[in-house]
C-alpha cells in the first residue's frame, strides 16, 4: 500500500502521536479499541481451541523428553520459569525520577527448553501438530498410544518425505528448524538480512537448510512461502498468519497461573497484573496477551513493546489498517539491533484479535536495549538478548501514562511481568559483547 498525501495529512491530524512515531521518538499509545473479555465473541480462536492446543503438548510431552534432554526434568513439557527481580527494581528506581509500585517478575522465556526463546512455544507447536496430523492420517499413531514412537526410524523415515519451510529473522528460523531436523522433515529457514550469523550457523549445525535474503523480514517470508509452496509434500509455517503459531503461544497463560499460584499472588480486580511483551510481527505477543485475557479476563493489562525504528503493529493498530501498512509506508527505515523485533509489516491474523486484546504499546530506542541488558545482568546475574530487555521499561512507561488513571486502577498492589523473549542460546562472546556495549553507554 501507498499511502497519498491526502490520506497521510489526515492521519496525522487524527492521530497526534503519528508524527513523534515518524520522527522515531519513543511514545506510549494506549488502545481505544480495548475491549472487555465478555465483548470478545467474534474471535477467530477460543479458549477451547487453546485447551485442545494444550492436550496436544502434553502428548507430545514423552517424544519430547526422549528427545531433548533440557526437557527431561519436567518429563517433556516446555516451559520458562518465573524469577521475581527485586534488584533490578530498586535499580530502576534509583535512575528514574518514577517509582514502580507493585512487585517486579521476569518470565523467562530466554531459558525455554529447545529453542531458547518464546518461538520454542509456537513454532515447536505448529510443527508438532502438523507431525501429528501426518502420522494419524498416515494410520502410524493415534491419539491413544505413546507419542515416544515419534523417536523411531520408522516415523523419521516417513516425515522424510516432507519439507517445511519458514521465513525469519532468526529465533522463529530457530525453533522451526531444531524441532522439524529432529522429525526427521526436510527443513528450509529463510532468513532476513539481520538474521544473526551464529544462528545461521547453529541451524545447519542441527540440519536444517539455511537460505540468505539481503531483504527485510517480509522479503524472506515472501520468498520463502512461494519457494515452499511450489514443493510436492510441503508446508510453510506462516508467521504472518498462522493459527496454530498464535495458539502455541497461547498456552502460556494456563501455565503462568499455575506459576502464580505457586508463588501465592493473586490476581484480581484489586491486585491488577501487568505483562509487558517485546513485540516483532506480533504472533508471539498476541498470541500471549489473547491466552492471558482468556485466563485472567479484564484483570490483566498487556503492554507491547516496539523498537522506534520498527513499529510495525502500533501503526498497523492505530491507523486501524492492520497489515495494510508498513514502516516503510511512514518513512521509516525497519533497521533494529532488537533482534526479531525488525519487521516492517504486522500479522494479518495477530493484529485483527490484538486489536481487541492489547491495552496499548510503547516504542524503545535500541540504546536502551543494551543498557537495560547490562543492568539486568549486573543487578540480577540475568543474561537475556537485547531484544528481550524491551520490556523492562514497562512498569515506568506506564505508570507515568494515563492509563491507571483512566481506569481506576490501583497500582500500588500491581504484579508486573516482563516477558524475557530469548538469549540461552546466544554465544558467550556474543552476550558479552551485549554487555560490554550496555556498559560503554551507561558510562
Amino acid at each position: 500500500m501507498s499511502i497519498d498525501q491526502q490520506k497521510l495529512t489526515k492521519w496525522l491530524s487524527t492521530y497526534p502521536l503519528l508524527q513523534p512515531i515518524m520522527d522515531l521518538q519513543p511514545v506510549v499509545w494506549l488502545n481505544p479499541k480495548l475491549q472487555k473479555l465478555s465483548d470478545m465473541t467474534d474471535l477467530p480462536v477460543s479458549l477451547s481451541d487453546m485447551e485442545k492446543a494444550e492436550q496436544l503438548w502434553r502428548r507430545f510431552a514423552p517424544f519430547l523428553a526422549a528427545e531433548f534432554p533440557d526437557t527431561t526434568e519436567a518429563n517433556g513439557i516446555v516451559e520458562s520459569p518465573l524469577h521475581e527481580i527485586p534488584n533490578m527494581k530498586i535499580q530502576l528506581n534509583d535512575r528514574f525520577t518514577d517509582k514502580i509500585d507493585g512487585q517486579l517478575f521476569l518470565k523467562r522465556d530466554n531459558e525455554l527448553p529447545i529453542a531458547g526463546s518464546v518461538k520454542a512455544r509456537g513454532g515447536v507447536y505448529e510443527v508438532l501438530h502438523y507431525a501429528e496430523e501426518l502420522a494419524k492420517a498416515a494410520g502410524i499413531i493415534s491419539t491413544e498410544q505413546s507419542y515416544e514412537q515419534f523417536s523411531a526410524e520408522k516415523f523419521k523415515a516417513f516425515f522424510s518425505q516432507y519439507s517445511i519451510g519458514v521465513g525469519s529473522t532468526g529465533n522463529l528460523g530457530l525453533s522451526i528448524g531444531i524441532i522439524s531436523a529432529k522429525l526427521g522433515f526436510q527443513v528450509s529457514v529463510y532468513m532476513s538480512s539481520d538474521a544473526k550469523q551464529w544462528k545461521k550457523d547453529l541451524l545447519r549445525e542441527k540440519g536444517a537448510t539455511v537460505v540468505e535474503f539481503k531483504g527485510d523480514f517480509s522479503e524472506a517470508i515472501l520468498a520463502g512461502r512461494n519457494e515452499t509452496l511450489a514443493k510436492p509434500n510441503a508446508y510453510f509455517v506462516d508467521d504472518e498468519k498462522s493459527k496454530h503459531l498464535f495458539l502455541g503461544y497461547s498456552v502460556a497463560a494456563f501455565r503462568l497461573k499455575q506459576q502464580l499460584n505457586d508463588a501465592g499472588i493473586q490476581v484480581d480486580t484489586e491486585h491488577p497484573l501487568f505483562v509487558y511483551l517485546p513485540c516483532g510481527v506480533g504472533g508471539a505477543p498476541g498470541g500471549i496477551a489473547f491466552g492471558l485475557k482468556q485466563v485472567f479476563g479484564d484483570e490483566v493489562h498487556c503492554f507491547f513493546v516496539e523498537p522506534t525504528h520498527s513499529p510495525a503493529v502500533l501503526l498497523g493498530l492505530m491507523t486501524g489498517e492492520k497489515n495494510n501498512v508498513c514502516v516503510q509506508d511512514f518513512g521509516i527505515d525497519n533497521v533494529t539491533e532488537g533482534d526479531g523485533l525488525a519487521v516492517g509489516r504486522p500479522s494479518s491474523f495477530a493484529s485483527g484479535i490484538s486489536e481487541k486484546t492489547v491495552s496499548g504499546i510503547y516504542t524503545i530506542e535500541d540504546h536502551q536495549l543494551f543498557s537495560l541488558l547490562t543492568l539486568l545482568a549486573s543487578s540480577e546475574g540475568i543474561f537475556i538478548e537485547p531484544s528481550a530487555t524491551a520490556g523492562l521499561l514497562g512498569p515506568l512507561k506506564i505508570q507515568t501514562s494515563d492509563y491507571a488513571d483512566i481506569n481506576k486502577i490501583p497500582m500500588k498492589t500491581a504484579t508486573h511481568i516482563v516477558w524475557a523473549t530469548g538469549g540461552a542460546l546466544v554465544p558467550n562472546e556474543e552476550m558479552d559483547g551485549f554487555y560490554q556495549r550496555g556498559k560503554s553507554i551507561e558510562e
